[in-house]
């Protein structure tokens, strides 16, 4: 359990907060098989939607992934649950669920390549994605 946490740890260091095309995009990253969020993400989860002024005026969507250890039916269950558990944040801070849109995408679409281990953590993520209602 120990080396697990440390994975995320040192993955966490990366910057999880960009912009792309007016959007903003946090990543929420997990251990292997899991759908715990640690109290630094969750802190910087509340950090992140306490920063975006008016944040009424965005689309809020969350997109969960796996990697591809296991099988596809596990990694689906898998990426529901992390989808679960990041509403659950939001709601935390003041976000409804119904406000929220996802995908969860399991082992599919990933962003990264899942033959390295590097790929694999940076799979293992739920995207909450603020899109601007009005450009």
């Amino acid at each position: 359990m120990k080396r697990i946490f440390l994975l995320v740890a040192a993955f966490a260091a990366i910057p999880m907060v960009f912009s792309q095309n007016t959007e903003l995009i946090k990543s929420v990253f997990f251990g292997g098989g899991s759908a715990y969020i640690d109290p630094t993400q969750v802190a910087e989860i509340r950090e992140f939607i306490q920063s975006v002024p008016n944040l009424e005026s965005y689309q809020i969507s969350i997109s969960s992934h796996t990697d591809n250890i296991g099988g596809a039916e596990y990694n689906q269950w898998l990426s529901e649950k992390r989808s679960d558990a990041v509403t659950y944040e939001l709601g935390q801070n003041q976000i409804p669920p119904e406000r929220i849109g996802r995908i969860d995408n399991g082992q599919f679409n990933p962003l990264y390549d899942n033959s390295t281990l590097h790929g694999r953590m940076a799979n293992r993520r739920v995207d909450i994605i603020l899109t601007p209602l009005f450009l």
